[in-house]
């Protein structure tokens, strides 16, 4: 306990002041006076009802305590005059004030007599106590002076208000409370006057409560965390109430954890609260007993503390989970989604019972079964006073929310019981705790730094202890010589136990997926319409309005209007406008007589390759010319029109088509920005990828975080982009590390303009190494101190601004843990290194790597950014025994939608892809062959039906294909040896035609395949069969079975849907196209 808590100390910040002659402590009259105004106010405003219609109000402080409390006498003390006057007693009336105290109060006291005068005209009188004096004569003069002043009303006795709760303390205290008993007086409590009074706090009151917040914020993530973290990992063995010392101790000296606040302003709120194993009460009267902190499995720990600034309080409490089960977890994830419901209810204007209506509602909604669990308050008012009477967040209170109000919204389950064996996580509680300031539109909470979320209080010890405990239990039942085989055979029953378990965990996976695929597509979520290549449309072509505004012709010679984007040709005399987007095409040539020759080529409806605009629709019945041209002996003037009008049809169809981009553009809200109050959060010299167009100098620009978005702009003027946090899906920080930048990436729900680029998304980063070549070209000694230094230089720069990076990130994620948007659900995700592979996404290598929510590739364009929830499957390709690598397909929910391929992957890498896409329940197949997708969605659309007859994905499923179509065969036709050989090649062939096997390592393992089955021929020999198996097959002709085999083979050997019209089969492609594709 510390020795300096709240003992009705006489300063506010809790030290009691030196001598009267050396006093350094003033009273800030400026706060005085504005106090005393605002409680005068108030008592008229408000005397009938919340001051009991007092005309006199009476004020005695006790003596110091050792003792921890809170007292509406004490926070009027501090409140008024900024310090607490013990044994002193103030008598408020309508044209007086009365203190009676000693010598030194009354020389400190002195100079509030011409403030009040000023302020509210009111004389201040001060009645001097000697020493050994009981006082009882100066307190008859304050009695005379209270009859004489005060005016009864409709009493016959003057009412005089007190606080009727705080007994008195002391001979002196007790002598008053006696005489006033005995005093003809009407006494009334007027407890909630003043906590009316004291519930809205002032500018200077609210940064008070934000600092010891801020402290108590700091504490708790700085301090009790990772000590508890520690404990934990060591395997320590701490009591509750050592970590309430030691926590207590940080509070009280700030400068331990970096906090610059001044240690004689702050004290703690009450001594902190730690408790586990089984044993706890929510009750901020908790206290943390002498057992040792209990952290094994389904284990809850539970702290709370609090910190005061200038006797201003704060709280804050946590729940830990250790290795939690599903009742737990879930407890603890309604309790959150409810205190966060209660907190959005703090707006101005509610009543102060909607807060604990809206946490009730929703436990109601999510766990009925806890409502009777749940705490019969969802917190208090907090102030001076720990807990301010008449601001309980319960039922039953109906005052009202106005904005500068402050509460501890605290709210908890408790006696909760769980199934476990051990006594002491059988029984558990959850507590959470926070500090928020009621605003005019939204709450303020002032604790938010310290995460609440599940993922960052949720841990887990004990999987490698529990495996090592099987491992010990093994030991001790068998001897040491059997030790090595018993670990050994342990780890291969493991490592089976762990494929056996992923297996069946895709085959619940399996069923799930196709039956929610079922659904969607009854439901028509995906539709069959293919919406790829859309036409561009362009608008009404007017090159000119009326013949008047035809320039002057020039010798009848061809003309081209940049002005007006026209193209003036002479037919027959006459000078004929042509809008340039109607050129298709425009050439010239010369013969051998030195004549040029000029041929225009026009858009016309009906010609191959045309694009269906809104101008051949529109006239569909109109005569068109098709083409024209012309003949001149001038081949300077023919070079120079054919330049003119390429560069004329450049310039507008660049302009159309961003025009066109801008049309199908979402339209966003504006970005308001930060006030000069509050600076925005800056990242400067930041490159951005899409770049901005335009032939000048690229120039770094700066990344600020504003009220509702992001604004990157350049020293250019027209070079800004603003991203909404509204339209952000998923931000991305990805610090350097074996790359050469830092960035931080935004992928979009709906496209933007950077520059006149559109683009769903938007990349910030810095180069944190330069390119440095050695002018020398020689290889320099790993012992040059030059090299030495560049490379230290180096990594100090790479450090800094990932520095920078990560700083910007936790501001910007404490700044989207707001309230406002929570809807929003945003956070920086970081990409997890150690689970990436290499591999092929677009046309150049890149490393791939998962992040919680997505799979990413952020270094080489195009990006690539996959949401996993809106995966519906990974296709394995080409996987197989000898093969160095394989591919990934990615087939999504939306069938309209491009799967997307990642070829080229390691095999290494293989059992790794499979075990992360099976901890994100992702559903996948492994196929030996590519499969042509598009026909294959394609046919899925069309009929869902027979696609989900058939069994939905399990067609992709290789064993069971592999096992039907033996199976099959066997039954058919039985052991021909001699046609295996011939039917393998005719199959191979006819997956060429195919065109499925699309990489040439498929090709050379096919070659390497049929050289292992006839070994000792020769490579002409093998020619020479396989030409004569070609020509043998082309003259038979093909059974019904082996056309229905190889129609399977067509979706890599498995059980491919069929369409029910046998007419509308997928079409073969010619041979033709898989020997074009090889040689591209």
């Amino acid at each position: 306990m510390a020795d300096n808590r709240n003992r009705n100390v006489k300063p506010a910040n809790g030290k009691p002041p030196p001598a009267a002659a050396a006093n350094p402590f003033t009273i800030n009259l400026d706060n005085f006076s504005k106090r005393l105004k605002l409680l005068y106010s108030h008592w008229n405003k408000h005397g009938a009802d919340l001051w009991g219609g007092s005309s006199a109000l009476v004020i005695a402080t006790p003596p110091i305590s050792e003792d921890l409390r809170y007292l509406k006498s004490s926070a009027l003390n501090i409140w008024l005059v900024g310090y607490e006057f013990p044994e002193t007693i103030m008598v408020f009336m309508k044209k007086q004030i009365h203190f009676l105290c000693t010598q030194k109060k009354a020389s400190l006291l002195d100079v509030v007599k011409k403030s009040a005068k000023e302020a509210v005209d009111i004389e201040v009188i001060i009645h001097v106590k000697a020493k050994g004096d009981d006082g009882t004569g100066l307190m008859d003069t304050i009695f005379r002076a209270i009859y004489s002043q005060t005016n009864s009303g409709d009493h016959d006795v003057p009412v005089v208000g007190n606080i009727s709760r705080e007994a008195p303390e002391g001979k002196f205290l007790e002598t008053w409370d006696e005489k006033l008993k005995n005093a003809k007086f009407e006494l009334t409590d007027v407890t909630n006057g003043f906590s009316d009074l004291f519930a809205v706090k002032d500018e200077t009151e609210l940064t008070n409560v934000k600092k010891a917040a801020f402290l108590t914020t700091s504490v708790m993530r700085q301090f009790v965390v990772p000590k508890l973290e520690k404990v934990i990992d060591e395997e320590r063995k701490v009591t509750h109430s050592a970590l309430m010392d030691d926590t207590e101790k940080t509070i009280l000296e700030p400068a331990r954890i970096k906090v610059k606040l001044k240690a004689e302003n702050i004290d703690i709120c009450y001594p902190p609260i730690f408790q586990s194993g089984g044993e706890f009460d929510l009750k901020p009267s908790a206290s943390s007993n002498d057992e040792n902190l209990y952290y094994d499995s389904t284990s809850v720990i539970i702290c709370a503390l609090g910190s005061r600034y200038n006797s201003y309080c704060s709280n804050i409490a946590r729940t830990i989970l250790i290795d939690a089960n599903s009742k737990q977890s879930k407890a603890y994830e309604v309790l959150l989604k409810a205190q966060e419901a209660a907190i959005s209810a703090l707006k101005s204007g509610n009543r102060v019972s909607s807060v604990y209506q809206a946490a009730v509602s929703v436990v109601e909604k999510d766990a009925p079964e806890l409502a009777a669990n749940l705490t019969k308050t969802a917190g208090t008012g907090i102030g001076l006073e720990f807990r301010e009477s008449g601001l309980s967040l319960n039922a039953k209170n109906d005052r009202i929310l106005r904005p500068g109000m402050v509460f501890n919204v605290s709210l908890g389950f408790q006696n909760l019981q769980t199934e476990t064996k051990n006594p002491k996580t059988g029984k558990y509680s959850v507590l959470l705790a926070d500090t928020v300031i009621v605003g005019e539109k939204v709450p303020d909470i002032l604790t938010a730094k310290s995460s609440k979320a599940v993922k960052d209080v949720s841990y887990s010890f004990n999987e490698d202890d529990e495996e090592e405990e099987k491992l010990k239990v093994k030991t001790e039942d068998n001897g040491n010589e059997t030790l090595f085989s018993k670990t050994t055979l342990r780890s291969d029953n493991h490592e089976m136990s762990k494929e056996e378990l992923r297996r069946q965990h895709q085959a619940e996976l399996a069923r799930q997926k196709n039956e929610e695929t079922a659904r969607r597509l009854a439901g028509g979520g995906a539709n069959a319409g293919d919406s790829r290549g859309a036409v561009k449309t362009v608008g009404d072509l007017v090159a000119y309005k009326n013949v008047n505004d035809l320039p002057p012709p020039r010798d009848l010679m061809i003309q081209v209007d940049q002005k007006n984007e026209a193209i003036l040709l002479p037919i027959y005399g006459s000078m004929v406008p042509f809008h340039v987007a109607t050129v298709k095409s425009v050439s010239s040539q010369q013969d051998s007589n030195r004549t040029s020759y000029i041929r225009i080529i026009f858009n016309v409806p009906g010609t191959s390759f045309t694009p269906h605009d809104a101008n051949s629709l529109k006239f569909q019945g109109s005569i068109y010319l098709k083409e024209v041209s012309f003949r001149s002996k001038d081949s300077r003037h023919i070079l120079e029109v054919v330049q003119q009008i390429k560069t004329l049809r450049r310039q507008v169809n660049s302009r159309e088509s961003e025009r066109a981009e801008r049309a199908t553009l979402v339209t966003q809200e504006r970005l308001q920005l930060a006030s000069a109050k509050f600076k925005p959060i800056k990242l400067h010299d930041l490159w951005i990828r899409p770049p901005f167009g335009g032939r000048g100098r690229k120039l770094t620009g700066s990344l600020e975080a504003h009220t509702n978005g992001f604004r990157y702009s350049t020293s250019r003027p027209d070079e800004r982009v603003d991203v909404m946090f509204g339209n952000i899906k998923h931000a991305f920080f990805q610090p350097a590390e074996r790359e050469m930048i830092t960035l931080v990436h935004f992928h979009l729900h709906n496209h933007i303009m950077v520059g006149n680029k559109k683009t769903k998304d938007v990349q910030f980063y810095i180069e944190v190494m330069d390119i440095v070549q050695t002018l020398g070209g020689g290889k320099r000694s790993a012992y040059d101190p030059d090299e030495i230094e560049e490379e230290q230089r180096e990594r100090d720069r790479k450090n800094k601004i990932n520095t920078e990076f990560n700083n910007f990130v936790n501001r910007v994620n404490d700044l989207w843990g707001q309230p406002q948007f929570k809807p929003l659900d945003l956070e920086f995700d970081q990409p997890m290194r150690e689970l990436g592979f290499h591999g092929v996404p677009h046309k150049a290598s890149a490393f791939i790597v998962p992040t919680s929510n997505c799979l990413v590739e952020l270094i080489e364009t195009p990006f690539v950014v996959i949401t996993l929830n809106e995966i519906e499957i990974v296709n394995l390709e080409r996987v197989g025994l000898g093969q160095k690598n394989f591919d990934m397909t990615i087939v999504f929910k939306d069938f309209k939608r491009d799967v997307l391929r990642i070829d080229s992957i390691p095999s290494t890498s293989l059992d790794g892809i499979k075990e992360w896409l099976n901890t994100t329940d992702l559903k996948y197949y492994e196929s030996r062959l590519n499969l042509n997708w598009r026909p294959i969605l394609k046919t899925i659309t069309d009929d869902p039906e027979k696609f989900i007859e058939d069994g939905g994905w399990e067609f992709l499923n290789m064993e069971v294909s592999d096992s039907e179509s033996e199976n099959s065969e066997e039954s058919d036709q039985g052991y021909v040896p001699s046609d295996v050989q011939s039917e393998s090649a005719s199959e191979d062939e006819d997956d060429d035609s195919e065109s499925l096997v699309e990489s040439e390592d498929d090709d050379k393992e096919v070659s390497d395949e049929d050289s292992e089955e006839d070994d000792g021929k020769t490579w002409e020999e093998l020619e020479r069969e396989a030409s004569c198996a070609d020509k043998a097959k082309r003259d038979d002709s093909d059974s019904e079975e082996e056309r229905k085999r190889r129609k399977m083979k067509a979706f890599g050997k498995a059980r491919a849907p069929e369409k029910r019209n046998p007419g509308g089969s997928l079409p073969k492609r010619p041979k033709l196209r898989l020997y074009d594709a090889a040689r591209h």
